[in-house]
């Protein structure tokens, strides 16, 4: 009898698009935390998009703190959620001036909202959210002040604003399955700052990072 050929190991497989994006959000927030430069960014970035395993990946996160790397079994892509766009928008506005606003956790966002920071700071989290429309445009503006937006996998996202003195940032390249919802940023930042963001990762017991889909 023949041997049956070794079943490659997790390590072995090859990796795929999706990993390869994991990766590079890993090392651009590395780069955002002072960890790495923007040539040690620029050299790891071209490891990621030239590897072919899984194993390729794991040495270009390897001497980062706290991330606990596990292959993730590719899973088929599935149609959104029926429930991911419905509903009334709750909230059109969040505003901070010379103070703090957010809006987070099961929320419906409406077609149009303004997030205004004028010396403060506004945090917009998207990972629970639903959408009144199949559309959504976030108008986001930044005086000596500060908005974050942190956005889940599974929708679209394009990013457009400006920044003057400022800085207008984009962490995450999002692209959701057809029929999943598109979020537009758009806006302008002036001696503060507009941040799109991945969802905030969990921690296990031991402190660790997990990297999730």
């Amino acid at each position: 009898m023949s041997e049956q050929p070794a079943i490659p190991g997790p390590h072995e497989m090859r990796a795929s698009n999706d990993d390869r994006e994991r990766f590079s959000k890993i090392l651009h927030e590395a780069m955002s935390e002072g960890r790495l430069t923007v040539g040690e960014l620029e050299e790891r970035l071209d490891q990621v998009y030239a590897a072919k395993t899984y194993g390729d990946l794991i040495p270009v996160v390897r001497d980062l703190p706290g991330y606990q790397v596990v292959p993730r079994i590719q899973q088929p892509l599935a149609t959104p959620a029926p429930n991911r766009i419905g509903g009334r928008g709750t909230s059109s506005n969040a505003i901070a001036i010379m103070s703090g606003s957010d809006r987070k956790g099961p929320w419906v966002v409406p077609p149009s909202f303004n997030a205004i920071a004028i010396m403060g700071g506004v945090e917009i989290d998207l990972t629970q959210a639903t959408f009144e429309a199949a559309e959504t445009v976030i108008q986001a503006y930044a005086l000596m002040g500060g908005v974050e937006i942190r956005v889940p996998e599974g929708i679209t996202v394009v990013v457009d604003g400006i920044g003057f003195m400022g800085g207008f940032a984009n962490s995450v390249r999002t692209q959701g399955p057809p029929g999943s919802p598109v979020v537009r940023i758009t806006g302008f930042a002036m001696w503060g700052s507009v941040d799109v963001k991945p969802p905030r990762r969990r921690k296990d017991k031991r402190g660790h990072r997990e990297i999730e889909h």
